[in-house]
């Protein structure tokens, strides 16, 4: 495997290269016919970039096809095209370029932000209008090795995704070339699906599942009988809960609500798969309907068996309804894609009507509802009433009971089981990893005295790791620069913390001269952009900031001013 990433200025282009077996590093500067001569012998590895599939692969073959890397860069950064629209025969360049690249909204850097590492930026200018110095060589150089670095860390934090890309491709036979495709692409590639020449122009010819029993709440089966735009919703009170009824499924919960008592959560097993198979909502493309059926079978029983073949498996179940809603994608069926949706809410609120009478709705979203019994002895109730709605609908249900349920919205819950783990879901209170560790420090207060009844004073003035305070900021492409008080910053991300310094200043955002504040940034904050993974905490930190905003978090869940 090679890990690889290109700098292109101007005058000059530069490509790292790291090769993961002999543990070598390859620098290719404004050396076309060398790289070309490394390519040759190594294109039957794998390349691995971050956000290569977009960027440097194409770097990469227009080089090979006797192009200038500032050709193909000005196409697709200054104008804005696909690569694979600058050259005809891209294609037939053979390249296994892998992404590691999964979040299309995060930089690269946000990503070393969040791991805690060193995200400095290089001093050169990508707009030198010249050719670089040697000294400037050499530190491009320095910065795109360390983009590299960072590239195979997120691999390996990544890694099962690869491990899972390569599985499919080994259990359905692929070329080794499928490595570049996405997730939805190759799911279109192993269901062998096939666009028709022309279109079926039947977008909105929806029916409701023919199992369906709704009675009481007919005003949401009317509303999609009488829509035919995807803007609108419809606003609907059901079980004493505020719902929202669209096209992309249905969200429905108690705001502001803390409780104790006898919860279940209530799952429909793969859901968007079980309708595709039983009501035959597949993408009609699909050549062999069976073929889909049998790769969901498969995967419930290594799933079962605790095989790790079922990951890979998961994502081609997975990736088919995203897939024929992508009018690019072979799978590409909205109709059936509208099928699938609206059923999938309408026999949930098909299980809604029927449990109503006996017990509490909390919450109910695409795919389940949180409710609270009256008694913990109409357990077995409900259960008769899932197993009937089970039985008609030919749906499966999962349960899992929960003690206690700390609710902000339909976004923002936690779900607190008798042994006193928990799950949770939102911005406030998700569980944090190595690359996503935004103000972990406030998460941590919040499930602490949710959770455990822990006062957010303590957890935040006893931590003593400071990567745990930073703030990520990105400013985007859409904004000019970022303000440090009156000084123009040349960098475009930023690891922040609050302090309480006189002489620190607020970090802003600059767009056609007008200044604007960034979310969550304090008033007073100090910019740390080297590694602080091991790091102390200086003695400016400002913990009272992050009390505060815990504490305003902690309000917004139970609805406190």
């Amino acid at each position: 495997m090679l890990f690889y990433d290109f700098e292109v200025f101007k005058f000059d282009w530069l490509v790292v290269i790291i090769d993961t077996e002999t543990k070598q590093e390859h620098v290719f500067v404004n050396n076309e016919q060398a790289l070309i001569d490394f390519y040759n012998e190594h294109k039957k590895d794998i390349w691995v970039g971050y956000n290569s599939r977009h960027y440097d692969q194409y770097i990469l073959k227009a080089i090979v096809c006797g192009f200038s890397p500032q050709e193909i860069t000005e196409w697709i950064i200054k104008n804005h095209k696909p690569g694979w629209k600058f050259y005809k025969d891209f294609w037939k360049i053979q390249l296994y370029n892998y992404d590691v690249m999964t979040d299309k909204n995060k930089s690269l850097k946000q990503l070393e932000g969040f791991m805690g590492h060193n995200i400095k930026e290089s001093d050169v200018s990508f707009d030198i209008d010249r050719k670089l110095t040697d000294s400037e060589v050499q530190e491009v150089i320095k910065y795109c090795r360390h983009d590299v670095q960072e590239t195979m860390h997120i691999f390996m934090q990544n890694i099962e995704e690869f491990q899972s890309h390569i599985e499919l491709l080994k259990m359905f036979k692929l070329p080794m070339k499928y490595i570049s495709k996405t997730k939805a692409q190759l799911a279109a590639v192993i269901l062998e699906a096939k666009k028709p020449k022309i279109s079926r122009k039947d977008e909105f010819d929806f029916t409701f599942p023919p199992t369906m029993a709704i009675q009481k709440y007919t005003v949401v089966l009317e509303f999609y009988k009488n829509n035919r735009d995807y803007n609108k919703v419809l606003e609907i009170d059901v079980a004493g809960v505020p719902h929202t009824f669209a096209w992309g499924g249905l969200h429905g919960a108690r705001n502001n609500y803390v409780d104790t008592g006898f919860f279940i959560n209530i799952d429909v097993a793969s859901y968007y798969p079980a309708l595709m198979i039983e009501y035959e909502y597949l993408s009609r493309n699909v050549k062999d309907p069976n073929k889909f059926r049998e790769i969901r079978d498969r995967r419930l029983k290594y799933k079962a068996a605790k095989d790790k073949r079922q990951a890979p498996l998961k994502i081609v179940i997975n990736s088919t309804y995203g897939a024929m809603k992508d009018k690019f994608n072979d799978l590409y069926d909205p109709l059936m894609a509208n099928n699938v949706c609206i059923g999938g809410q309408v026999l949930l609120l098909d299980l809604i009507e029927k449990l109503e009478p006996y017990c509490q709705l909390i919450q109910s979203n695409t795919d389940g509802l949180l409710i609270k019994l009256y008694n913990e002895d109409d357990f077995d109730l409900i259960d008769d009433i899932c197993w009937e709605w089970e039985q008609r609908t030919r749906m499966e249900l999962e349960f899992e009971t929960f003690v206690k349920v700390i609710q902000k919205d339909v976004n923002n819950y936690i779900l607190v089981r008798d042994d006193g783990t928990y799950k949770s879901k939102g911005a406030y209170v998700k569980k944090q990893n190595k690359l996503d560790y935004d103000l972990p420090i406030v998460n941590e207060a919040l499930i602490n005295y949710f959770v455990r009844g822990i006062d957010p004073e303590e957890t935040i003035f006893k931590c003593d790791e400071l990567i745990k305070f930073q703030k990520i900021v990105k400013i985007s492409s859409k904004y000019d620069y970022a303000l440090y008080g009156r000084k123009r910053m040349k960098e475009r991300v930023f690891r922040v913390f609050a302090s309480v310094d006189e002489n620190d200043k607020t970090l802003q955002k600059v767009k056609n001269g007008r200044v604007e504040k960034i979310a969550y940034v304090p008033e007073r904050c100090f910019i740390e952009n080297g590694d602080v993974t091991k790091k102390e905490i200086p003695s400016k930190l400002d913990y009272w900031w992050y009390l505060d905003l815990a504490t305003k978090r902690i309000n917004d869940f139970i609805g406190d001013d």
